[in-house]
């Protein structure tokens, strides 16, 4: 049997190159709901309260967006049939495209200024957001040619990275709305907190790239 029969035979919930064993593309459009999260929430936000997106979003929004663009499997002749990575693809645009005209209708001046970053912390850490991601996309494109795509050491360290990445990008939106509703804004920590995140998603998308 060839190795294009076989590859054709193995379904993608059962292919051990997916992280858990989920259909192709799962885990990208999971993190990539994760982080519009963030700026639905940041846009839906009471108008009574100042609301900024953390900058590192915005890196991580670009990663999104390569990733749609230049999709493995959207340039290869094998398309995934299952269900879940085009919900996640749905979710992902519908919820955008219904959250931006929403609040553009409501307030269109509150829809431009909480899409701007601030200001400091753009002048502060664009460098330092630059530098993880442009580090953390190149550690996943390392670690898959030093391995292979088939190795069970690149397999693992590719499902550890999406579980960072998922975990830290679930408690920061936790983190936000806690500290939107407290006196006290811990700056510095969610910078770092920040750094460490995007170079997690970063790598990931490296391994998938």
């Amino acid at each position: 049997m060839s190795a294009g029969i076989r590859n054709a035979s193995l379904d993608s919930i059962n292919n051990p190159r997916q992280p858990f064993g989920f259909p192709a593309g799962t885990v990208r459009g999971f993190l990539s709901l994760l982080i519009c999260a963030f700026f639905w929430m940041v846009l839906l936000w009471p108008s009574d309260a100042v609301a900024k997106p953390l900058l590192g979003h915005f890196f991580m929004l670009a990663m999104v967006l390569m990733a749609f663009a230049s999709s493995p499997a959207a340039h290869s002749g094998n398309r995934d049939q299952s269900f879940t990575p085009w919900l996640m693809r749905m979710l992902f645009v519908g919820g955008s495209v219904a959250v931006v005209a929403y609040t553009l209708v409501k307030d269109p001046a509150q829809f431009s200024q909480r899409l701007t970053p601030d200001v400091n912390e753009f002048r502060d850490w664009w460098g330092t957001f630059l530098a993880v991601t442009a580090g953390g996309f190149a550690f996943g494109l390392f670690i898959r040619f030093a391995f292979g795509r088939d190795n069970p050491i690149f397999l693992t360290l590719r499902a550890w990275l999406s579980v960072v990445a998922m975990v830290m990008l679930a408690l920061e939106l936790a983190l936000f709305v806690a500290f939107m509703s407290s006196e006290t804004k811990p700056d510095t920590f969610m910078r770092f907190w920040q750094a460490f995140e995007v170079t997690a998603v970063a790598a990931y998308f490296g391994t998938r790239s």
